[in-house]
């Protein structure tokens, strides 16, 4: 069977910047279970999916505006120290932080006493990206899954 959008596709992957070591694996733990059609991956990843099958292996390149988009200068944001509670901060940390659209990636930018500034761009804005890729499973999507518009089950939600 061959990837189509509401298939859903179990995979394992490595990325790193172009030339680079890896940042990020699925190796050695679950691999990612997506929703092809439902924006789960960045867009050049899924295109790069299409047409694939379970055993394919692959490496793709994608450009920033295919996957965390340009890096946006002066796209910062001036917190209260407070709501970081108890937490360590240092410049140039990755942190996660709870918005209206849900939880958001930030880097420290700035550390003063009773205020922090963040850069609000994806960590990986910017930034070509290399994936090594391998298929491990396609199927056809279930209609609830389809309807919730992620993956149930086996590496996906459990409701």
């Amino acid at each position: 069977m061959n990837i189509e959008n509401h298939h859903v596709v179990r995979l394992h992957y490595s990325v790193s910047e172009a030339g680079g070591e890896a940042i990020e694996s699925s190796h050695g733990r679950e691999p990612l279970a997506v929703l092809i059609g439902h924006r789960a991956i960045i867009p050049g990843l899924e295109e790069a999916l299409l047409g694939r099958a379970a055993g394919d292996r692959f490496a793709v390149t994608v450009a920033p505006d295919k996957a965390y988009g340009e890096r946006r200068p002066g796209l910062t944001q001036r917190l209260p120290r407070k709501h970081f509670k108890d937490q360590k901060l240092a410049v140039g940390m990755q942190i996660v932080v709870p918005t209206q659209m849900g939880p958001r990636p930030v880097t420290v930018e700035k550390l003063g006493l009773s205020v922090v500034d963040v850069d609000l761009n994806h960590p990986m804005a910017g930034k070509t990206l290399h994936f090594d890729v391998e298929v491990l499973e396609v199927r056809a999507a279930t209609a609830e899954e389809k309807a919730h518009g992620h993956v149930h089950g086996e590496g996906g939600v459990q409701h």
